[in-house]
C-alpha cells in the first residue's frame, strides 16, 4: 500500500483587522512524504529533501526543518547586506554568514535565540558601512528577521577580515 501525504502551505498578508491586503506576492511550498520521516520538498521548482535524525525516527536524508529556519535567516539578511554593500561600493571579496540558534529543552522545542555572525573579507572594508548594511537589513528589509523577532531574540556581530 502506497501512503502519500501532501501538505501545501500558502502565506498571505492580512491587516490587523484580518482584512486581506493587496499582496505583493504569495509564497507556497509543497512537501510529499517520501518514507519514514523524510519528505520531498518543492520550493519554487527547486527540489530538496528534509528528514529528521535517526534518534528522532528519521534516516538523516536531509536537513531538519528547524535548521532551515537558520538558512532562511542567513539567506535573507545575507542577500540584503551584499546588495547594500554593492550599492555603497564597498570593496569586499567575500561574505560569509553564520547563524547559531539556541533551542529550548521543553516542548514545543523552539528557537529562543539566534546569533548572526557576518564575516566580511576585503581590504579597506568600511566597518561603518557594513554596520549600516546590517542594521538596515535587520531593522527594515529582512522579512525573515521581522517575522522571527516576535518570538526569537536576535543578536549579531560583524567580523572584518583582510
Amino acid at each position: 500500500m502506497d501512503i502519500r501525504l501532501i501538505i501545501i502551505v500558502t502565506f498571505t498578508k492580512k491587516a490587523k483587522n484580518n482584512v486581506k491586503l493587496n499582496r505583493v506576492m504569495a509564497e507556497s511550498v509543497n512537501i510529499q512524504l517520501k518514507g519514514n520521516m523524510s519528505f520531498d520538498v518543492d520550493v519554487d521548482g527547486h527540489r530538496i529533501v528534509i528528514d529528521s535524525s535517526s534518534e528522532s525516527g528519521g534516516n538523516n536524508e536531509g536537513p531538519k526543518p528547524k535548521s532551515l529556519m537558520l538558512v532562511a535567516l542567513a539567506g535573507c539578511t545575507g542577500m540584503d547586506v551584499v546588495s547594500m554593500l554593492r550599492k555603497m561600493k564597498v570593496p569586499f571579496e567575500d561574505v560569509n554568514i553564520e547563524v547559531q540558534g539556541d533551542i529550548t529543552e521543553t516542548h514545543p522545542r523552539h528557537f529562543d535565540h539566534m546569533h548572526i555572525i557576518y564575516r566580511i573579507k576585503g581590504k579597506d572594508v568600511s566597518r561603518e558601512k557594513v554596520q549600516m548594511a546590517v542594521d538596515l537589513s535587520q531593522e527594515k528589509y529582512c522579512g525573515v528577521s521581522y517575522n522571527y523577532k516576535s518570538s526569537i531574540r536576535l543578536t549579531n556581530e560583524i567580523i572584518i577580515e583582510d
